[in-house]
C-alpha cells in the first residue's frame, strides 16, 4: 500500500511510539492525577510532554491538552462565549468544519471572510467593528494554502479582537519552532498531524486570555478541561513535537523535492490553490470529467483522497473548492495527494504514474 493521504493523518513516528510504550506497559498505567508515587511519575511524563509541545509555540502562553484539535477549537470559541466575550466572530470561508460549525453554534454573529480564486484570505481583509474573535487557519487542510495570519492578527488586534489560529496542518512544518503564528492569541494543534498518536491535541492559550470550560467534571487540566489525561498519548505527542522541532527544515526540504517530482509527473492537471503560498506536501488537482470514485476504485492500493468531499463519504462538494469559485463538477473532478517525512521519491513517482495512467484510461477527459 502506498500512503498519500498525509492531510488526513500522518504515520506514527517510531520515536513517538517508543515514548508511549512505557506508559502502556508494566507500571506506567497509573492515573497522572493520583498523589502516590506511580501517579506522580505519570504526571511528570505529562509535564515533560507539555514542555515539548510548548516548544513549538510562541513564548508567553500555556498548553492545555485536549482530545484533539476539534475539542481545542470548541474550547477556544465556546470558552470565549461562556465568559461573555463573544458577540461577533470573523472566520475565513475555507475554515475546517470544526471552526465553522462551532462559530455557528456559539450564538455570535458570524462574518465570513472571502478568499481569492487562489484560496487566500486578503491580508488586509476588513474586520468589522465590534468583532471579538477572528479565526483563520495557518494552512488549509484541503488545498494547502498558507494564510497571512500575521497580518490578519494585526487587523484583529487593531479591531479589538483576539486571533484564533487552527495550526493543525502547519505546526512543526512550515516555520521554525515558535514562529509562523503571527500574533495569535489561541492556537489549536493535533498530534496525529505531526506524526504523533490519535486521540490527543492541544490548545495554546496566550497569557491573560480568559476562557470558561466547556467540559465539566474534576477540572484536571488547569481547570479548563476535565477528564483523566493519558500519559501514553501525552508522551507520544511530546516526542512527535520534539522531533518536528529538530526536523522541520529537513522535512520541508524533503517535501519540496517530492513536490517538484510530483508536479513534473502530472502534466495537464490543474492545481487547486496557490502555487507559491502553500505547504507543498499538499497537492490538490483536478481534471475535467474525471470520475474520482472510479479512479480510487481502480487504485485501491494507493491511499489518496477525493478532493470533493468536505467530510469523509459525504458526497457533498467541498465548501473550500466552492469558495475558490470552482463548480460542483470541477470540485468532484479533484483529488488530494498528500506526502511527507516518510514518503520516498521513487515510491511517489510510481504511484503518480499509475494515477495519471488510470485517469487517462477513462478515455473521455479533456487532456
Amino acid at each position: 500500500m502506498t500512503y498519500l493521504d498525509y492531510q488526513a493523518t500522518t504515520p506514527l513516528a517510531p520515536e513517538a511510539r517508543a515514548a508511549m510504550r512505557p506508559w502502556l506497559e508494566d507500571g506506567g498505567f497509573a492515573n497522572p492525577h493520583s498523589p502516590h508515587r506511580m501517579g506522580r511519575a505519570a504526571a511528570a511524563a505529562v509535564e515533560v510532554a507539555r514542555d515539548q509541545v510548548a516548544a513549538l509555540m510562541p513564548p508567553g502562553g500555556r498548553v492545555i491538552f485536549t482530545s484533539g484539535a476539534t475539542e481545542a477549537i470548541n474550547l477556544a470559541i465556546l470558552g470565549r462565549a461562556r465568559v461573555g466575550a463573544l458577540s461577533r466572530i470573523a472566520v475565513s470561508a475555507i475554515e475546517h468544519a470544526a471552526v465553522l460549525e462551532t462559530a455557528a453554534a456559539s450564538g455570535a454573529v458570524v462574518d465570513v471572510l472571502p478568499v481569492s480564486p487562489a484560496g487566500l484570505v486578503a491580508a488586509d481583509a476588513p474586520i468589522a467593528a465590534g468583532t471579538d474573535l477572528v479565526a483563520v487557519m495557518q494552512v488549509n487542510n484541503e488545498i494547502g494554502t498558507i494564510q497571512p495570519v500575521a497580518a490578519l492578527a494585526e487587523q484583529a488586534h487593531a479591531a479589538g479582537a483576539l486571533m484564533l489560529v487552527d495550526a493543525v496542518q502547519g505546526a512543526g512544518k512550515i516555520a521554525a519552532p515558535g514562529t509562523g503564528f503571527g500574533g495569535a492569541d489561541m492556537i489549536a494543534l493535533s498530534a496525529h498531524k505531526i506524526y504523533g498518536p490519535k486521540g490527543i491535541g492541544a490548545l495554546w492559550l496566550r497569557d491573560g486570555v480568559a476562557l470558561a470550560p466547556i467540559l465539566h467534571g474534576g477540572g484536571q487540566e488547569q481547570g479548563l478541561r476535565s477528564g483523566t489525561l493519558s500519559p501514553a498519548l501525552c508522551a507520544g505527542f511530546g516526542a512527535a513535537a520534539a522531533l518536528c522541532g529538530k526536523l522541520w527544515q529537513s522535512d520541508a526540504e524533503h517535501v519540496d523535492r517530492l513536490w517538484k517530482r510530483a508536479r513534473g509527473a502530472l502534466p495537464g492537471w490543474v492545481l487547486n490553490g496557490d502555487d507559491g503560498a502553500r505547504w507543498r506536501g499538499n497537492l490538490n488537482l483536478r481534471r475535467a470529467g474525471l470520475d474520482v470514485a472510479r479512479l480510487m476504485s481502480d487504485l485501491r492500493d494507493i491511499a489518496f483522497s477525493a478532493g470533493s468531499a468536505c467530510a469523509s463519504g459525504s458526497g457533498r462538494p467541498s465548501h473550500v473548492l466552492a469558495a475558490l469559485g470552482l463548480s460542483a463538477a470541477e470540485a468532484k473532478a479533484s483529488v488530494r495527494i498528500g506526502f511527507g517525512r516518510y514518503t520516498g521519491e521513487e515510491e511517489l513517482a510510481r504511484a503518480l504514474a499509475r494515477i495519471d495512467a488510470a485517469a487517462r484510461a477513462q478515455g473521455d477527459l479533456a487532456w
